[in-house]
Formats: C-alpha cells, sequence, structure tokens
C-alpha cells in the first residue's frame, strides 16, 4: 500500500534528508587516497551521532542478506554497484566509489546516494559518474503529480541506455517515509504511462545505477551484499528521496 504524506510529514522528511545530506558531503569532504572504508563509516556515523538521528542501515537485515548490515552507509568501489560493506580496504588513486547513506529523524527516513572518483579521475568515470547524475535529474524531472512510475523509470532508463551503460535489472528505487523501504518500486528503467499513478504526498526514492560495459549481469560476493558487475567493469549509483507535490517534485535530500 502506498502511503500518502501530510506536508507536516513532508516536512519532517526533509529535516531527515538534510541530515543525509550532511552525512554524503563530509564523507565526500573526507574521502583521499589512503583513507579507510570504516574510516568513512564512522565519518557518517559522526554527523548521524551529532543530529541524534539514527540510521535505518544499520543492523538492517532483508531476505536475502545472510548477515544484518554492519555500518551507517554503504561503500562500493569500482565495480561493486550498491550494498559494500566498508572494510578496511584504503581508497587508491583513481578509486570509482559510490556512497549510500540514511538516517531516520523523528520516525521519519531520508535515503541518498552519491558516486565520485579519488585522487585523479579516469575520462570515462567521470562520464559514467555524470550520466548517473543525470539519469537522477531525468527521474526526478519526471515525478510530477499525474505521471506514472513507469514515466520516472523510462526517463532514466533513456539517458542510461542512450550513453551505451548497463542497468542491473531488479535493483532501483522504493517509496520512503516511516520504513526506509516503502511502496511502490521504481525500477531504472520501464514504459511510460504504466505503472502506479504519482499523487500530492508520495514520497520516492530515486536511485538510478549503471554499469561501463553496457552489459547488465551482476552478482553478490561472497559477503551475501555486496553486488558486483559479472564482467568487472565499474559501476556509479546516484540517489536522492523526493517528495511528489502538486508545486513538482521536492528533493528532501539535497546537499
Amino acid at each position: 500500500m502506498v502511503e500518502l504524506k501530510t506536508d507536516t510529514s513532508i516536512d519532517a522528511m526533509y529535516a531527515a534528508g538534510q541530515v543525509v545530506g550532511q552525512a554524503l558531503t563530509a564523507v565526500r569532504n573526507a574521502a583521499d587516497v589512503g583513507v579507510c572504508l570504516l574510516e568513512l563509516d564512522e565519518v557518517a556515523r559522526g554527523v548521524l551521532r551529532a543530529a541524534g538521528a539514527a540510521s535505518p542501515f544499520l543492523g538492517y537485515r532483508p531476505a536475502f542478506a545472510p548477515v544484518p548490515f554492519p555500518a551507517v552507509i554503504c561503500a562500493s568501489v569500482n565495480d561493486a554497484i550498491v550494498h559494500g560493506i566498508p572494510n578496511g580496504y584504503r581508497l587508491r588513486d583513481g578509486d570509482l566509489v559510490s556512497i549510500d547513506c540514511g538516517a531516520e529523524l523523528d520516525g521519519w527516513a531520508g535515503d541518498s546516494a552519491i558516486s565520485f572518483t579519488v585522487g585523479t579521475p579516469r575520462p570515462a568515470d567521470i562520464r559514467l559518474v555524470e550520466t548517473a547524475e543525470r539519469a537522477l535529474a531525468a527521474g526526478i524531472e519526471a515525478a510530477v503529480v499525474g505521471n506514472r512510475i513507469g514515466d520516472i523509470a523510462h526517463a532514466i532508463g533513456s539517458v542510461c541506455r542512450t550513453a551505451g551503460y548497463g542497468i542491473p535489472d531488479g535493483f532501483g528505487g522504493h517509496g520512503i517515509g516511516r520504513k526506509m523501504h516503502e511502496d511502490p518500486s521504481v525500477p531504472n528503467e520501464g514504459r511510460p504511462g504504466r505503472g502506479t499513478l504519482l499523487r500530492h504526498g508520495m514520497a520516492l526514492a530515486i536511485e538510478p545505477m549503471v554499469i561501463a560495459s553496457g552489459r547488465d549481469g551482476y552478482h553478490a560476493a561472497p559477503d551475501g551484499w555486496t553486488l558486483r558487475t559479472n564482467d568487472g567493469s565499474r559501476a556509479a549509483h546516484t540517489e536522492h528521496t523526493v517528495a511528489i507535490t502538486e508545486t513538482g517534485p521536492r528533493i528532501l535530500t539535497a546537499r
């Protein structure tokens, strides 16, 4: 069931989203050659703690997961698409990093992700990240009252496929509110005019994922969480929590 939020609830979600944005900004600023992924997780924990917010990631265990998630960020490097568990890996020059973070504040959740390069960027990685960001912008632009979920999915998929990139099947965005994951699902590819009708008060986490090689294949790493490209090519992931309103989409996790 899709829950419609009141304007007051959307404002509360904006407060949670701002904590997420602050955490991602702090992690991005701390990320440098030689920095450990666990250190980045500690940076995000500090931001959440200072804001009095909790993490919807920490301890989360969906049906597919062998263990609860042990961190407050997902840190996915190079060929990792999403759900990377922060560990002792130290960032190297040229790494492509995707950071996903959430926050729960006063009973409401926010969820957002960024991708960036560390040190000397590869031109191909810059293009990959820029495409993911353009796909996110296109998806948000389509998130208007009267459109349907398929319009968002089509907007995202069109940008990604036109650029020649792959899209991991079965993974995409989702509704969000009292919980991090709510109805409806928001695919990253689809047919326009199909799916759930967008109404004032809906809140969605829109999150494109792109694979550089143009192939869609992926697999779960031995940790049971990290999703990696089958061919070892690099991936990027971007995300915002967005409210559907009569005056247009409102980005709740704007940085």
